[in-house]
């Protein structure tokens, strides 16, 4: 029957030392490179959305705002201003739901950033008559009833204010067989300037004629 030389089983303090400060350096060595790897894919602290001052006119009035940079002009008028009359729709430009005029040319503003608009002067819904004094399209829109729910109206008036003016002034349209002539007031080309404006209730006739009237084409 052999020994076991006595030797062999015996472990100096020290090397039992040594040997736990090796196991110990070898199992946190992953954690510690997992940690670093984490640190160094973490997302930077979000930083505050860049602002900038603007001053524009609306409704006659002179309105001062710091607005984030992204900010339309839609989302400027009805959360920072509370005219609330603009709607926003689809808001991508394609319904006119939000149009206003800008300078006395409608927009669509919910494609618009209001620090575009440095100094303009703006009107919407709101600005163009009162309940007790309706503007002579607010009257006709009625009389005519050239709306049902509503949503989309506001937007329709001031395009259809607008387009009364671009007629005025000249400005051609895709409908004119000749387009260095002078437009004329017809339902076909008040239909064709007033088709970015979208009517989910089908009041496109009773607007037409509602236009008619206020420009002195239909009694």
């Amino acid at each position: 029957m052999s020994k076991t030389d006595p030797g062999a089983l015996s472990m100096s303090r020290r090397g039992v030392l040594a040997g736990g400060a090796a196991t110990a350096a070898m199992t946190s060595a992953p954690a510690a490179i997992a940690q670093e790897a984490a640190r160094a894919t973490a997302p930077a602290p979000s930083q505050p959305a860049p602002t900038m001052p603007v001053s524009f006119e609306v409704n006659g009035k002179r309105q001062n705002l710091t607005l984030d940079t992204r900010t339309t002009l839609l989302d400027a008028l009805r959360e920072h201003l509370h005219l609330t009359g603009t709607k926003k729709g689809c808001d991508h430009g394609q319904c006119g739901a939000c149009t206003v005029m800008v300078n006395g040319v409608r927009i669509n503003s919910c494609l618009s950033l209001a620090v575009q608009h440095q100094g303009d002067k703006i009107t919407t819904i709101e600005g163009l008559g009162t309940p007790d004094k309706l503007h002579p399209m607010q009257a006709a829109f009625v009389k005519h009833d050239g709306y049902q729910c509503g949503y989309c109206t506001p937007g329709q008036i001031c395009s259809a204010v607008a387009v009364l003016d671009e007629i005025k002034r000249g400005i051609p349209s895709h409908v004119e067989a000749d387009v260095s002539a002078r437009p004329q007031v017809t339902n076909m080309e008040l239909r064709e300037r007033m088709s970015g404006n979208i009517c989910r209730c089908g009041a496109y006739s009773n607007i037409a004629e509602a236009m008619e009237e206020v420009a002195g084409v239909r009694a």
